[in-house]
């Protein structure tokens, strides 16, 4: 195996398969970047057995040379090492030579690492999935749907299932809901090319979170593919691989009240900023408290107290109150999560009584919607 490569654009490469390479894997062999160079380009696959990432760097790309092949072949590198050597060589230009007994020959100026690569046939071959449950999505709607619902995954690891995000198709439309049973976040999509059944899958938040690293904020088309125990999202040139979680998600639509006895419609901002300050003094305190009181005027009251650091009040304007006063507490970290997920925009938030659940969603967009426990202080 022998190729030259421009060290930009192998950066570029590993800087997105080394997101799914574990130092502590199960198998040693994860711990390395497998390298698979031919006359189309090379090939660069990570994986730690739950997420899989792969990029393709092609030869030649809009008339410039990228990759000049002498041998085609394939090795297995340690990914710390061999990520720090491509980030410090002296110039663009690099040179990988491999010769007997799986010795990695790194050339760059006047500079020459010696690396003792792994045989690639060792390593675990790419997930096989079925094309049938296949559907688009723009690139930046996608990162939009990750950011609106992966802050609100359980992080305990006691019912695994809540550490996903579940991602149901029904009838032409995508619903993605997050949980970890104190709070949920809910995001529709119409899919403009959606399967003919309908089925839903649970991807962990965390491979969600990676692959939200990875994807550009463009409007080019994300295909993906799902099948049983996978799910696969094809980006450009690189391919996203992660496993699916187990087991049954609990049915969350009981979850929404049908009917409300209190709409506040307030900036979502002006708010989030409020709860903010008013958190200040609520952090040491468990959940970290903040109340919200209601009297039927367009002005709400936003507080929190600790015995030990003092008290704080604010009246926030709304632009308009309907329906019964009230009295409510909530963590404020829940409260200002699902107000940076509607991203400051003009918001509704409705009140069934003082121990119900409550919902957030735009004033203008019915796509997001927020539910947040309340936590009993009065």
């Amino acid at each position: 195996m022998k190729f030259e490569i421009a060290r930009d654009r192998l950066l570029n490469g590993l800087s997105d398969v080394t997101k799914a390479v574990s130092s502590k894997a199960a198998i040693p062999i994860l711990t390395g970047i497998k390298l698979d160079v031919d006359e189309e380009g090379l090939y660069l696959t990570g994986s730690d057995s739950d997420i899989t990432i792969q990029t393709f760097i092609p030869a030649e790309e809009n008339g410039e040379q990228l990759i000049r092949t002498s041998q085609r072949g394939s090795i297995v590198l340690q990914a710390k090492y061999f990520n720090e050597i491509v980030r410090k060589l002296p110039t663009n230009d690099i040179e990988i030579e491999v010769s007997g007994h799986l010795q990695t020959h790194i050339r760059s100026g006047k500079s020459e690492f010696h690396l003792i690569g792994s045989d690639a046939e060792d390593y675990p071959q790419l997930p096989e999935i079925d094309d049938d449950r296949h559907f688009a999505i723009p690139a930046d709607l996608l990162k939009s749907i990750i950011r609106e619902t992966v802050f609100a995954v359980s992080a305990s690891e006691s019912r695994p299932v809540l550490t996903g995000v579940h991602w149901q198709v029904q009838e032409g439309e995508l619903v993605c809901v997050a949980t970890d049973s104190h709070r949920l976040a809910r995001r529709k999509t119409r899919l403009e090319s959606a399967p003919d059944d309908d089925y839903s899958v649970v991807i962990p938040g965390k491979s969600l979170q990676e692959l939200n690293k990875i994807l550009e904020d463009s409007n080019e088309p994300v295909g993906i593919t799902m099948s049983n125990k996978q799910v696969l999202f094809r980006a450009g040139h690189v391919l996203f691989y992660s496993r699916l979680l187990e087991g049954n998600y609990p049915d969350t639509s009981r979850l929404i009240p049908s009917e409300y006895k209190t709409d506040i419609y307030v900036n979502g901002k002006t708010l989030l900023q409020s709860i903010d300050r008013a958190s200040l003094l609520a952090r040491e305190e468990r959940n970290n408290v903040v109340r919200f009181s209601a009297d039927g005027s367009n002005i709400v009251e936003i507080s929190s107290n600790s015995p030990e650091i003092g008290k704080v009040e604010e009246q926030v304007e709304t632009a308009s109150v309907e329906g019964e006063e009230l009295k409510i507490s909530f963590s404020a970290k829940y409260m200002m999560d699902a107000l940076r997920a509607i991203e400051g925009q003009d918001i509704v938030i409705r009140f069934t009584g003082a121990m119900r659940p409550f919902i957030l969603k735009s004033a203008e967009d019915d796509t997001l919607l927020q539910l947040i426990l309340p936590v009993r202080t009065y």
